[in-house]
């Protein structure tokens, strides 16, 4: 069991991370494809595993207290818990194209993660048209991904890494 002062620390830091998820999607969301919600995600698996799950929650949270609750809601009760756990399980590897491969991968197949939720409500007809209907804002968020991803690896990771000491 984590010590008092230990857990404080984890709600705290997790919310605020949580927060920085929001806030920073919310003002990139003028520009098409660049969130920085899927790179952080990354970050906080590659270096802060016991603050992820806790910002990961917040996030969805106030997305759903901002934007109501929708099809798109089932989604993100999974989606980020994936990313989060592939970074988990990638987190040793060091090389900015590495990370930056996995971003826009996410960010091109973030569409059909979605798909299971639309083909239980609307059929395999729904999800495929949906899914399809999706692919360029997928490109747009592949591309966004990639180049945020790749430009922000080798400042941001040692500055995580940091966070991440007690």
């Amino acid at each position: 069991m984590p010590r008092p002062q230990g857990l404080a620390r984890r709600v705290v830091l997790g919310g605020l991370l949580g927060a920085l998820l929001v806030v920073c999607k919310e003002v990139l969301a003028p520009l098409p494809g660049i969130e920085p919600v899927t790179p952080l995600i990354l970050f906080y698996g590659m270096e802060l595993p016991a603050f992820g799950p806790w910002a990961i929650a917040v996030f969805v949270v106030l997305q759903f207290l901002l934007y109501g609750f929708g099809m798109w809601s089932w989604g993100y009760l999974y989606i980020w818990a994936l990313l989060y756990l592939l970074a988990r399980l990638l987190h040793g590897m060091d090389s900015a194209l590495g990370w930056a491969l996995v971003a826009g991968a996410f960010g091109l197949g973030f569409g059909a993660l979605f798909t299971p939720v639309y083909f239980l409500v609307q059929g395999p007809g729904g999800a495929l048209a949906w899914w399809l209907a999706g692919i360029p804002t997928d490109v747009a968020h592949c591309l966004g991904n990639f180049v945020v991803m790749l430009g922000l690896y080798r400042p941001l990771r040692p500055l995580f890494r940091r966070l991440a000491r007690p």
